[in-house]
Formats: structure tokens, C-alpha cells, sequence
């Protein structure tokens, strides 16, 4: 019994041995495994995507920026129209303040006009005798009376060719 038993401790001897061997085996080779591990990882720098997947991201931002651009395009358009409606505005009263000046100063000359064919009236008046005041004043009413009148008329032709050029505008936009 004693030979099977030392047959047998030296089979487990054995077998001890190689069982450590093949632990110092497995520990050489997985006491790296850590930095193998990280080594062998892979890192994505850049993602790869499909075509379609790509194609459906841009729709989808451009279903989503779409309406946004629109409503600040029409807004700017508002605007600029707006603005172009001031611009037109501004410079009929500019050619209507010009016409005015040109105006008075032709209302000057012809009050200037007025004025001396009045005092030559009143020259004929004083000669020939009574009420040249009361002639005179009536003159300067009629005169003044006149002025205002063409003043008035000079207005309104203005303001009718600005309305004129307004609707002619207004009608090439549409």
C-alpha cells in the first residue's frame, strides 16, 4: 500500500508542478492583459455614417430651419418695402416744399408785379379823382385773392402728380 500511496503522492506532485507551470504560464501572459486591453481598443476619431442616415439629418434640418427663414425673409422684405414707401414719401414732399418755394418766390415777383401795376393804377386813380382808396383796396384784395388761388391750384397739381407717381409705383410693384 505504501508503493500505490508514494505512487500517488508523486502523481500529485506532479500534477502540482504542472499545474503551477501553468499558472506561471497564464500570469506571464495575462499580467499585460491591462495594457494589451487598452492598446487593442479602438477609438472613433471620425463616424462613419450611412448615406440615408445623413440624407435624413439634412431634411430634417431643413424642414426644421425652413419656416424660420421664411418669416425673417418676408420680414425683411416688409421692411425694405416699408422703407422704400418712406423714401417715395419723402421725396414728394420734397418736390412739393420745392414747388412751394418756387411758388412764393414767383408769388413775390408777381406780388411785386401786382404791386407796381397797383400803384400805377392808383396813379390813374389819384389823377382822374374820389375813391382811389377805396379802388386800391379793392385791387390788393383781388390781387392777394389771386395769389392764393394760383398758390392753391400750384398745390394741387403737386400733390395730384405725387399721387399719380405713388399709384403708378404701387401698381409696377404688384
Amino acid at each position: 500500500m505504501a508503493a500505490s500511496l508514494s505512487s500517488s503522492v508523486s502523481s500529485l506532485q506532479s500534477s502540482l508542478q504542472l499545474l503551477d507551470n501553468s499558472i506561471n504560464t497564464l500570469d506571464s501572459g495575462v499580467n499585460d492583459f491591462p495594457r494589451l486591453c487598452k492598446v487593442l481598443q479602438t477609438t472613433r476619431h471620425f463616424e462613419l455614417l450611412p448615406e440615408p442616415t445623413l440624407r435624413e439629418a439634412q431634411q430634417s434640418l431643413l424642414d426644421e430651419i425652413t419656416p424660420s427663414i421664411a418669416h425673417l425673409l418676408s420680414l425683411a422684405s416688409n421692411h425694405v418695402e416699408k422703407l422704400a414707401r418712406r423714401e417715395q414719401g419723402l421725396k414728394a414732399k420734397c418736390d412739393l416744399q420745392e414747388g412751394r418755394l418756387s411758388s412764393n418766390s414767383d408769388a413775390r415777383s408777381s406780388a411785386t408785379r401786382a404791386q407796381s401795376q397797383s400803384n400805377a393804377l392808383r396813379g390813374r386813380l389819384a389823377g382822374s379823382g374820389g375813391g382811389s382808396s377805396a379802388n386800391a383796396a379793392e385791387l390788393r384784395r383781388l390781387v392777394q385773392k389771386k395769389e392764393r388761388l394760383k398758390y392753391a391750384v400750384e398745390r394741387l397739381e403737386l400733390q395730384s402728380t405725387q399721387r399719380e407717381r405713388q399709384l403708378r409705383k404701387s401698381m409696377a410693384a404688384q
